[in-house]
């Protein structure tokens, strides 16, 4: 692996850096950015998933769905049609299904991105689902960061807390599609990934983290450290525009406890199709699904 570039000393000018000022900034999106995402179809993928729980690798699938759509800033939430009050923004669904022995794990995480210049996610949601119960947890961007978390699990039951704003790992999927080489580098503070959080069971805040770029011989690399949870995430994508997701690599400890041993999550493409899925929900339309390669 080669050291494709480093903006250390750059990061001031990532518009991810939230420590001196509120203002928008003028995000410039190239006719070829509108041509491939703004023809009223979402960008889907399927994945092979190998996912790392309970100490134990597992088989599974993960699907990556982006779409640009109109969104009600002050409700947070999908507008039905474009106004004068809504802003695009570019979503992603992240899902994740696999079994543990006997029983299964269903995961989703949706993170909401403007396209006008601001500086964060609006809005950032996350639910697991598996035998044992369910996990809910959201975050409104509403001048601070606004979090509320449900979950069956003791000491989680019913949270709220309010962050500064800083980076979150998981508006990060989105920003690499938009601007790929504005990603912040170096050291900082960043929220990890939602489901990272609720899986291992650590403490809603900012950890310390530090970004870098790299490349291989086929992709370009965006890597994440977390020193303090020996937390690693790597995400490669293509080259070339759009930037597409190819695959990823997620390396933490797997268990509690101290000696519990790190593990590698990877997901790696199978396909990837362009459509608008949600006129897509006749039987007719199941072929579809067989040419995402998904079970």
């Amino acid at each position: 692996m080669i050291r494709l570039f480093n903006i250390c000393l750059l990061a001031a000018l990532c518009f991810s850096c939230d420590n001196t000022s509120e203002e928008k900034r003028a995000m410039l999106l190239s006719d070829e950015f509108k041509e491939y995402w703004y023809t009223g179809e979402a960008e889907i993928t399927s994945y092979r998933l190998e996912q790392a729980r309970y100490g134990e690798m597992r088989k599974g699938e993960a699907v990556l769905i982006y779409v640009t759509e109109d969104f009600f800033a002050e409700e947070q939430v999908k507008a039905g049609n474009k106004t004068e009050e809504t802003i695009n923004v570019l979503k992603l669904n992240a899902t994740k299904n696999f079994n543990t022995g006997i029983y299964p794990y269903s995961i989703m995480q949706s993170s909401f991105y403007p396209l006008n210049g601001e500086q964060h996610a609006l809005k950032v949601s996350a639910s697991i689902q598996e035998w044992c119960g369910q996990v809910y947890m959201q975050l409104n961007k509403r001048g601070k960061f606004h979090i509320t978390s449900h979950s069956y699990f003791e000491g989680e039951a019913d949270e709220e807390l309010e962050l500064e704003k800083v980076p979150l790992e998981n508006e990060i999927w989105n920003r690499l599609r938009i601007a790929h080489d504005k990603l912040p580098t170096g050291e900082f503070k960043m929220i990890p990934s939602f489901e990272y959080l609720r899986l291992s069971h650590q403490p809603v805040r900012a950890y310390s983290v530090i970004g870098e770029y790299f490349t291989t011989e086929e992709f370009n690399v965006y890597q994440l450290t977390y020193p303090d949870l020996k937390r690693e995430l790597k995400i490669y994508y293509s080259r070339i525009f759009p930037y597409t997701v190819e695959k990823w690599e997620e390396s933490s400890p797997s268990g509690f406890g101290e000696d519990a041993e790190i593990l590698t999550t990877k997901a790696f493409k199978k396909e990837r199709i362009k459509t608008d899925y949600w006129n897509k929900n006749s039987n007719k339309n199941l072929p579809l699904r067989e040419k995402l390669d998904l079970k």
